[in-house]
């Protein structure tokens, strides 16, 4: 798939078929998260994988956004680690990228998924911080819910010259 392609053609999948999402493929996606830009290149970022199918009822039941996570064959929760930043509170920035890559990647290995904030909900960030024994410096992001696709989206032009603005306001 070429970039703009997937890019153009990427949309929020809810609804996942049983097959489950392979080791194998869940690395690719890890990979494309991993070569996100980052501030001072410090990739300050964790990845959990989520594969257990109780353990994703239970996010999904914490969540009021991820009931999808309850028929998702696997999950990856990004995270940041403040011990780890050059530049103050950019590891968000970093994140953010590494998520999208990684929906990017999804989508053109044939997945689909959705991106499920965490940070800034402080009771979440807590809660999935206590379920999955994560350390105090390192901060749940974002889940990126994935399998394969049982639903198709279809896709909307979203360029509008409304939002352009040239050299200033």
């Amino acid at each position: 798939m070429e970039t703009m392609d997937a890019i153009l053609t990427r949309r929020s999948i809810r609804k996942y078929l049983s097959k489950p999402v392979t080791r194998d493929v869940i690395d690719e996606v890890l990979k494309a998260g991993m070569n996100a830009p980052s501030a001072g290149d410090e990739q300050p970022w964790h990845f959990v994988i989520l594969d257990r199918h109780g353990l994703l009822e239970k996010i999904a039941k914490m969540h009021p956004y991820a009931k999808m996570l309850k028929e998702a064959p696997a999950a990856v929760l990004v995270c940041g680690d403040e011990s780890m930043q050059k530049f103050r509170d950019f590891w968000v920035q970093d994140c953010s990228a590494a998520s999208e890559n990684m929906l990017l990647a999804c989508h053109a290995l044939g997945l689909g998924a959705v991106w499920l904030g965490i940070y800034p909900a402080e009771k979440m960030i807590l809660e999935v911080r206590n379920l999955l024994s994560i350390p105090e410096h390192v901060i749940p992001f974002s889940i990126i819910a994935m399998g394969y696709p049982a639903e198709e989206k279809e896709g909307r032009f979203r360029y509008d010259v409304s939002r352009i603005h040239d050299n200033a306001w």
